[in-house]
Order: structure tokens, then C-alpha cells, then sequence
């Protein structure tokens, strides 16, 4: 039987609304060229390597098929091809050409002068009508035509599946209007890799502080096999954070503290072989939504910057690919903004 909940609510000023994998938010340019952000961050450590992403390359066709040639290439959603390694840039350009030679269009790449921003590739986007691009790699989805003025409901419909599978999200949508839905239009894909899903005004997302801490505060959590050992070694009490019961370590520490106290636990923890989980936690807005969805039934969780509301839930489903739809009123505005999990019933 489908049950319906109402997860909270988001409030979108700028009108123009991002479908993204909240875990994935640390990766964020804003307005900033997607160079300036650390290939550590993207799992890359090998010197070469990381020089390569840093010197990546945003293409865009021209020519009179220049749109029909790009999503006839079906390298990435939307009009350009970004964040492409520089070692790959003329093997890129090689295999467009070879494309468009093939099925006879008048298009070729050009490298742009610069990288496009993330906040760019949304307002863009939008523009469009909608739909998604990459950011590194990773899907993400933006749709304007979102109210500016009021707070929006976030609704979530699940299903028990049985057979040991337990309850599951079928879908969760920002309903933006109690309009009659004439008809629905994909968007794309989101890509998740962090088992949950935020939705996210543009221009919130440029404030977003993904691990600095909006207080200078963080906390230091531990679990496992050898928790109770572990907080008699260091006098660590319950960390008292609702949905964490046995949880154990300190909250609201300045960074430094912080910071020690994890490197302790980390040590010790690895010179004995000990099995136990040690997460540190910096006052940052992934860090305030994640606390809310811990604690709550529904795991999801708003975080307010400026005027907006975010609203991040986890999927129920953990990691994959999503798809998301706008349904879309008679005269063609937006009435919900939906993703969609069923699809992995089929």
C-alpha cells in the first residue's frame, strides 16, 4: 500500500531550482571556475593526474547543426561538453568530428576561453527549458519557472515491497502549484553517490559551505565493536544526537580541539587493529541538514541560507542513477519538479 509524507519545504528566491546529490555539494564552483577546486577532492592524489583535471577544457559546437550535433554525440546532457582532461582534449575533438563527418552535420568543437562555472551551467540550463549537465562527471538537474515568493512542499510517496526489502521512496517531488498536470517532460538524470538527494535554490548553493564550519565548531562521533573501550581510553561520553544511540564522543568543540581529538581516536584505532567508525563533523551546512535526517523518521532535512530553504533526504535506495520530470500545467508551467525511484521496481 502507498503511503504519502510530507518530508518539509523549500523556498526558492532566484526562481531557479537544482536536483543534485547533497553528498556531492563539497565539489560546488558557485560562481567560481570549476578549477579552483581541489582534485583531492575528486579522489585524485597522483600529481599528473590532478594536473591534468586542472587544466580541463569546456567545449562548445558551432555551426548551423551545432545543437543536433552535440546531443547526437551523447558524450553529456546538455549543449556542451564539459570538463574535459586536457590529455583528452584532441582525442575528444577527433571523435566529434569523425561524428559529424558521419551523419552529416555542420558543426565542430571550440574549446571555450574559459571553464564554465557551475552557477553558469545552471542559469543556462534553465534557459533551455531545463535539464541536466555534468559536474565532473556527476548528473545534476535545474529547472526554472520555480515561485520565487513562497515555500514550496516536498512530498514523498512509499511503498513496503516485502520480501525483506522493507519501505522505499517510489518518488519525492517539490510540488510547486495545485495546477491540473496536462503532461510530463524529463529532465535527465541525477547522479548519486552519497545515498541521498538535495533540492536547492541556484543561488543558495553559492553560499553552501560543505566542510568549513558556518560556527567554527565541530563534533567528533565514534561507533563500533570497540566504542565502549574507546570512551573509557578517552572519557568520551554519549554524544546525545537523536536517531545516534550508542553513539559516543563530544559536541560543539573549537576546530583545533576537534580536529586532535579525531586524530587521537584515529591512532589509537589503527595501531591496535580496533574495529570502530570515527567520523568528524565541522559545523557546516551539510553537517546541520545531516543532523536533521539522522534524528528523523522520514531522514530527511531543511538548512536555511539567506532567504531559501534546501531540503536534502536520503534516496531509501542508496547510490544510482535517477531520473527526474517536470509535470507541467496546460499552459505549460511547471507544477511539480519529481524524482522518480520506481523505475528500479521494473
Amino acid at each position: 500500500m502507498e503511503e504519502i509524507f510530507k518530508l518539509g519545504e523549500i523556498s526558492c528566491p532566484s526562481g531557479t531550482l537544482v536536483v543534485i546529490d547533497g553528498g556531492h555539494l563539497g565539489l560546488w564552483s558557485g560562481e567560481r571556475s570549476p578549477a579552483e577546486i581541489d582534485p583531492a577532492l575528486l579522489g585524485v592524489d597522483n600529481p599528473a593526474m590532478a594536473e591534468d583535471v586542472l587544466n580541463s577544457i569546456d567545449f562548445a559546437a558551432v555551426g548551423s547543426d551545432a545543437s543536433a550535433a552535440v546531443r547526437s554525440f551523447d558524450r553529456q546532457p546538455g549543449a556542451l561538453l564539459h570538463d574535459i582532461p586536457a590529455s583528452r582534449a584532441a582525442e575528444l575533438g577527433t571523435l566529434f568530428e569523425e561524428h559529424y563527418l558521419a551523419v552529416g552535420l555542420d558543426a565542430r568543437l571550440e574549446a571555450l576561453p574559459s571553464r564554465e562555472s557551475h552557477a553558469q551551467r545552471v542559469r543556462r540550463t534553465a534557459a533551455d527549458g531545463g535539464g541536466s549537465f555534468l559536474m565532473f562527471g556527476v548528473p545534476v538537474v535545474a529547472v526554472g519557472g520555480v515561485p520565487r515568493d513562497r515555500h514550496l512542499p516536498v512530498m514523498a510517496s512509499r511503498a513496503d515491497l516485502g520480501n525483506g526489502v522493507g519501505p522505499r521512496w517510489l518518488e519525492i517531488s517539490v510540488r510547486v502549484s495545485d495546477a491540473p498536470v496536462e503532461s510530463s517532460m524529463p529532465l535527465g538524470d541525477i547522479g548519486v553517490d552519497w545515498a541521498r538527494v538535495l533540492f536547492g535554490d541556484t543561488d543558495a548553493l553559492n553560499s553552501w559551505q560543505h566542510d568549513e564550519p558556518v560556527d567554527g565548531l565541530a563534533d567528533v562521533a565514534f561507533w563500533g565493536a570497540a566504542a565502549d573501550e574507546a570512551a573509557v581510553t578517552f572519557a568520551a561520553p554519549e554524544l546525545g544526537e537523536p536517531g545516534e544511540d550508542g553513539v559516543r564522543g563530544w559536541s560543539g568543540l573549537a576546530m583545533p580541539e576537534a580536529m586532535e581529538k579525531a586524530r587521537a581516536l584515529l591512532r589509537w584505532k589503527e595501531e591496535s587493529g580496533r574495529r570502530m567508525m570515527v567520523d568528524f563533523r565541522p559545523h557546516s551546512h551539510h553537517w546541520q541538514v545531516m543532523r536533521q535526517v539522522r534524528a528523523s523518521e522520514v531522514e530527511a532535512g531543511t538548512v536555511d541560507i539567506g532567504d531559501a530553504r534546501l531540503l536534502c533526504a536520503m534516496t531509501s535506495w542508496g547510490d544510482g542513477y535517477f531520473p527526474v520530470f517536470a509535470d507541467l500545467d496546460p499552459s505549460g508551467a511547471v507544477v511539480a519538479v519529481r524524482v522518480r525511484f520506481s523505475d528500479l521496481l521494473e
